[in-house]
């Protein structure tokens, strides 16, 4: 888990409820039922009417994502490719068979894969860059329905403060509620706004800096493997693969 997000949240958290507080705010004068309802819901609303279902879905499994432990760290990764080389010039192709297992990642099993196939250095670049790029765009497009709900959330809560005056001025003939139905009705346009810059935005923007730092790495483990199939040696592929650290 990445708790420099979970930090991030909750001092944004913590700025609003204490801005509040400082201003002689009381934290159930921020608690409203209704107004989450109108923009939690609605803005959900809006994003399942915009996007297609697959992206929908991917953009939800985006959100635990991006609060996941996502680093990657290129070094280790360096090292991985040049021991293949390594093992790939002692024992031959075939022998990076038994690293196959070893990996996680569905990506680096094909490269893999192939190598040990005996595919050629265009044939790898040409089979991997389809999934690299593909896998780029679908969760890029899953970004875009995040940050599309940082967009709705702050209109949802206009209608939400619009909706409580109107129940407000509906009810004129209590002049003593007038004052605290007028700042309930705004509750909704705090979430809204909230909701978006504290959590939908942030999130969308993050999402996007993780799927170009796997493209980076991705893209290095296929430059490494296609080195290992060209038949290069471990220092220069090492050499090569230390520009992807600047």
């Amino acid at each position: 888990m990445d708790f420099t997000a979970i930090i991030g949240l909750l001092l944004a958290l913590a700025a609003v409820l204490g801005g509040n507080y400082l201003e002689g705010g009381q934290f159930q004068e921020l608690l409203n039922l209704p107004a989450a309802a109108i923009v939690i819901c609605g803005t959900l609303a809006a994003a399942i009417i915009q996007s297609p279902r697959q992206d929908l879905l991917r953009s939800f499994k985006l959100l635990g994502w991006a609060f996941g432990n996502n680093q990657q760290d290129l070094s280790k990764t360096i090292d991985k490719i040049v021991n293949w080389c390594v093992i790939a010039r002692r024992k031959g192709l075939l022998a990076l068979e038994a690293e196959v297992e070893k990996e996680d990642e569905l990506f680096v099993k094909s490269g893999l894969l192939l190598l040990v196939d005996g595919k050629g250095a265009d044939v790898i670049r040409s089979t991997l860059e389809v999934e690299l790029i593909t896998l780029e765009q679908r969760d890029l497009q899953g970004a875009k329905v995040i940050e599309s709900m940082g967009g709705y959330a702050p209109t949802l809560g206009i209608i939400g403060a619009v909706l409580g005056l109107i129940h407000v001025m509906s009810n004129l003939s209590d002049p003593e509620g007038l004052g605290a139905g007028i700042a309930t009705a705004f509750v909704a346009t705090i979430y809204g706004i909230g909701i978006a810059n504290l959590f939908f935005l942030p999130v969308a923007n993050k999402i996007k800096s993780l799927v170009l730092m796997r493209y980076q790495h991705q893209e290095m483990v296929l430059d490494g493997l296609m080195s290992i199939a060209e038949g290069q040696n471990p220092k220069a592929i090492q050499q090569r693969l230390q520009g992807y650290l600047r």
